[in-house]
């Protein structure tokens, strides 16, 4: 007997073992890329608050007047670009528009091809195999 799984999650007919293990491991690889996505924001802001940071340095190297140093820093990293032609932002539009967004089409296509669009086949079928049937807090749907 087949375990159950939420009408969201069942694999469509005809589907096989194959197909909804390459769909969810494509997840698999978006989810990881979504991960470093975060990372790339992170790096976004964080630069962000450096670069912010450093009108409080040159504020207090001038308090101290130490004006040539304050002048040296406000030149050479006060509104740098990160990358050539780029501030932080500019490269987290563009990886969102490149890489990013095709990843994610890439993605939703081969779960249409493969497993009827939907979503987390993979782990709905491991979720039935592993719950304890009966149990409470071991439910196929909340």
């Amino acid at each position: 007997m087949k375990a159950a799984v939420d009408d969201q999650h069942e694999r469509p007919a005809d589907v096989t073992d194959g197909a909804v293990l390459a769909a969810g491991k494509m997840s698999e690889a978006l989810e990881t890329l979504e991960r470093a996505r975060g990372h790339l924001y992170s790096f976004h802001q964080l630069v962000g608050e450096a670069d912010l940071k450093l009108d409080e340095v040159i504020e207090l190297l001038r308090e101290e007047g130490a004006h040539p140093r304050a002048e040296e820093l406000e030149r050479e990293l006060v509104g740098r670009n990160v990358l050539a032609g780029r501030w932080t932002f500019q490269v987290v539009e563009e990886f969102d528009d490149g890489y990013w967004s095709v990843f994610r089409a890439q993605e939703r296509a081969l779960r249409e091809a493969l497993v009827g669009g939907r979503r987390h086949v993979y782990e709905a079928e491991m979720k039935a195999r592993r719950r304890t049937h009966r149990h409470p807090a071991h439910t196929v749907r909340p």
